[in-house]
Formats: C-alpha cells, structure tokens, sequence
C-alpha cells in the first residue's frame, strides 16, 4: 500500500567539511513542527537542477559506522560520496532505516539467524517481516523541500525507483553503484540479486 507523503521543509543547513569535500548538511522539520531524524548531504547548489546525482541511502549502524563486513553498505556510501564529491552538485540522503526497516535489535536477531544458516530475507521472514520494510515518501518530501527538479539515482535497488516515482519524483537515470563482493558478503549480495530484484551485484 502506498504511503502517504508527508509534508516537510528544511529547518537548519550548515558547512560539513569532509574527506571528500566541502559538503553541507541540512535537516527538516513537518508540518507538525517535529524535528526529522533524516537528514541530506549536499555537494554545490542543488536547487532548481534537473539530473542531480543522488544516493538514498538507509542507515547501516553496523556497516556504515562500525564497518561491518556482512553487507555491502559502508562500500556504496563511500563510493557514493567519492562520485558525488566529486561533481559539480549532487546529494545523499540518509534516512534512518536500519535494516531494510526492522530496526537494530531486530536486525541482531537476523544476523543470528543467518549465523545459524538462514539467508537476509529467510531471516527477515522468520521473524516476521516482510523482506522490505523501506518506504520513500520522506525521501520524496525532502527531496521536493530542496526544490530539485530531477535526480540520477545511485542505487542497484528498482524498488527504490518505483517508490520515488510513486511519490512524485522524476527518477530520470538509474546508475550502479557496485562494490567488491567479499567473502564474508557474497552469500548477501546473490541473494539481494536473486530473491530480491538487485542489479548487477554479483
């Protein structure tokens, strides 16, 4: 079922200097006044550009923080970073999303259960969730609060495009963003690719 688009708008946007350039950070608040945990990295000007390079990006704890090798996300951030660093203009988004939607705890609890032979979507089921809890109308609000025309998204994700567009936004280009499998990944990577719609992976 689709999700309601809330309606946001930008609260604070401040000077991030970075490993990969001089980024700026803005957060939003909604209509209701509460602050939004998610937050967008700017790289130039992206207001009233049309193709603007974009990652959506959904927040891996234990990749992206403590460089968890069980998934590839630490791996598309940085690549992300380093391609949108380095252009003219372009954005990340990081939504608060840990693990594909079920939360930390839960999340330790299917890496339990795939430690005791259960792959990344057997996981999530057994425990009672659908393989995807993700959902991309903030993204979409954000989006449209940075006043950006159209985005080149950077995703290996469909499922990302689709709820983008059915929330208004013009996704004009899907780029791969792919990473080196690992060994301690590469049973993740196939089944994201074979269960779950993922291109290009492995």
């Amino acid at each position: 079922m689709l999700s309601i688009k809330p309606i946001v708008r930008v609260y604070a946007r401040a000077r991030l200097p970075s490993r990969h350039g001089l980024l700026e950070v803005v957060s939003f608040i909604d209509s209701d006044g509460r602050r939004l945990d998610d937050v967008a990295f700017l790289q130039g000007e992206v207001a009233g550009e049309s193709l603007v390079p974009t990652r959506v990006h959904s927040e891996c704890l234990t990749g992206d923080v403590f460089g968890s090798l069980r998934c590839d996300c630490r791996d598309q951030l940085e690549l992300a970073l380093a391609r949108i660093g380095g252009a003219e203009f372009g954005m990340i988004l990081y939504l608060r999303q840990e693990g594909r939607g079920i939360g930390i705890a839960e999340k330790i609890r299917a890496y339990q259960l795939q430690d005791e032979g259960l792959d990344t979507l057997e996981a999530n089921l057994h425990l009672g969730f659908d393989g995807d809890l993700r959902t991309y109308g903030q993204a979409a609000a954000m989006i449209e609060a940075l006043e950006v025309e159209s985005i080149a998204l950077y995703t290996n994700n469909p499922a990302k495009v689709v709820g983008l567009r059915e929330h208004g936004i013009e996704v004009a280009e899907r780029r791969s963003i792919v990473s080196q499998p690992r060994k301690e990944n590469v049973r993740y990577l196939r089944t994201k690719a074979s269960k779950m719609g993922h291109e290009g992976l492995v």
